[in-house]
């Protein structure tokens, strides 16, 4: 029982209460559920309408760059708004107690509602946009709700089980995510094919609208929304013209080399940002957990994924000569491996904890991806096919453990914050990497431009292997010991351990 005159931690219930903090009787495993299914939405929702730019392009009768922008839109605002969004569900860079009470927190069930229903919302205005300007908006938006959720998800299921089950519960939407952004373009295909683009903007509804039914249901009713204010507005546009100047570089690279120069408009105004007062949580949350390297081990290594998905896809087709179809059925040997090792990473984790398992899956990944990057000039459905399980067996077993580690190792009051910056880094390396391999490809010919792009992205993953071997004290006393564990007890707003 709390002491005299305290009050039980949000979202969480006082201890003579039996059931779970978040669901009480229900089991917690259905948040993990929704959890994962909506990140495998969200990250979907960024691959999916690539498919279906040329339909769109005709149809709104604009040109093939302008309808670019119904994937840029979204991208963009996700990537702008995963660190404001962080510190708003934080409370600030003061923190909030995470139930909209004094220190202006903003409550789980309200966060969730709101970032569901904004996203299905703007979701079904997409697809029914008139013109091309319509669209764009709605995607902007849609991007800006899918950065919410983003930030949530994890939030979600480090809230909704207790530690000992941690590893197993973060392997579901860590693994559902990167799943949901291989298999965009052959939803979107299908749908396209057979009802048209618009379908391809309604795919998600139907998960949302089951996962606003559960949080309904099973939340609680603790907490509010607090009004964002200006100042992430200004943050958002900082880092939103620094990735925009990075990507527009890398791809006007190939056909003119001096647009790389085009990258050090990004410097300004990330300088800009580090030194404004938002920056000042964000950057004490790496320093407090001692897992700072652990996100760009989460970039290289979704960079590495992301460029080589790009390569294979391209060159299966042009230079094997493949269909489509076979095309999507080899490519799909990586999503399989990826989601059968997803469950059994997290038990390893659980058992011989996050670090030694996710460093043991990015090994296996970089030997994959350095196969493929070797394997020649000749390609087999078969040669390619082993290679990329090898590489997806390894992300698997890498996802729920590095998602874990992010996690547990972060100060109690800015969960909100360490899922943004990991996500942020998932995010940069899933649009950084095909715009790297594509520059490295245009800039080495078309002789050897595939090899080396492969090796790029072998590269990205040992870059990967590294920084998780590399362990680092935590600076400040909420860090904890080496390798990022947390010494703190579990904060309030913590799931505590089960008994």
């Amino acid at each position: 029982m709390p002491h005299h005159g305290q009050e039980p931690a949000p979202d969480q219930q006082p201890p003579d209460k039996p059931g779970n903090p978040l669901t009480g009787d229900r089991s917690p495993w259905i948040l993990v559920a929704i959890a994962g299914a909506l990140s495998f939405t969200a990250m979907l929702d960024m691959n999916v309408v690539n498919i279906a730019l040329a339909t769109i392009s005709t149809d709104l009768d604009v040109s093939p760059s302008m309808a670019q922008w119904a994937v840029l839109g979204y991208q963009l605002a996700v990537v702008s708004m995963l660190l404001p969004a962080g510190r708003w569900l934080d409370g600030g860079a003061r923190g909030g107690d995470g139930a909209g009470k004094g220190g202006g927190g903003v409550g789980l069930r309200s966060a969730l509602l709101l970032a569901i229903s904004g996203f299905t919302l703007c979701g079904m205005l997409a697809a029914l946009a008139p013109w091309m300007a319509w669209l764009a908006v709605a995607r902007i938006a849609q991007g800006t709700f899918g950065a919410l959720l983003f930030v949530l998800m994890p939030v979600l299921v480090m809230r909704a089980v207790p530690p000992s089950v941690r590893g197993r519960a973060m392997s579901v939407p860590a693994t559902l995510g990167p799943l949901g952004a291989v298999t965009g373009p052959a939803v979107g295909g299908v749908l396209l094919d057979a009802f048209g683009w618009r379908a391809v903007l309604l795919v998600k509804i139907p998960v949302c609208v089951v996962a606003l039914l559960v949080v309904v249901r099973v939340l609680p009713r603790r907490g509010g929304l607090t009004a964002p204010g200006r100042q992430p507005l200004v943050d958002a546009a900082l880092v939103g013209s620094a990735v925009a100047a990075l990507l527009l570089g890398l791809t006007l690279a190939p056909a003119v080399p001096a647009w790389l120069l085009l990258g050090l408009a990004a410097v300004p105004p990330i300088v800009w940002w580090t030194r404004r007062p938002a920056a000042r949580p964000v950057l004490d949350v790496v320093r407090a957990s001692g897992v700072g390297g652990v996100y760009g081990a989460v970039f290289s290594l979704a960079a590495g994924f992301a460029a080589m998905h790009y390569v294979v896809a391209l060159r299966l087709q042009d230079d094997s000569g493949l269909s489509a179809t076979a095309t999507g059925l080899t490519v799909l040997a990586f999503p399989l491996a990826m989601g059968l090792m997803g469950p059994v990473g997290g038990r390893l984790a659980d058992r011989f904890g996050p670090r030694p398992t996710a460093l043991a899956g990015a090994s296996v990944t970089a030997v994959g991806l350095t196969l493929l990057a070797l394997s020649g000039d000749h390609w087999t459905q078969v040669d390619v096919a082993w290679r990329l399980a090898l590489a997806g067996a390894g992300m698997g077993l890498y996802g729920g453990p590095t998602q874990t580690l992010v996690m547990t190792a972060a100060p109690p009051r800015a969960v909100g914050i360490a899922g943004s910056l990991v996500q942020l880094s998932r995010s940069l390396g899933f649009a950084m990497g095909p715009a790297l391999a594509g520059a490295t490809w245009g800039l080495a010919g078309s002789a050897h431009g595939a090899r080396y792009a492969l090796a790029v992205s072998a590269g990205a993953a040992w870059v990967c292997v590294l920084l998780l071997a590399t362990r680092r004290r935590a600076a400040g006393p909420s860090g904890g010991g080496p390798g990022g564990r947390a010494a703190a007890a579990p904060a309030p707003d913590r799931v505590p351990a089960g008994r």
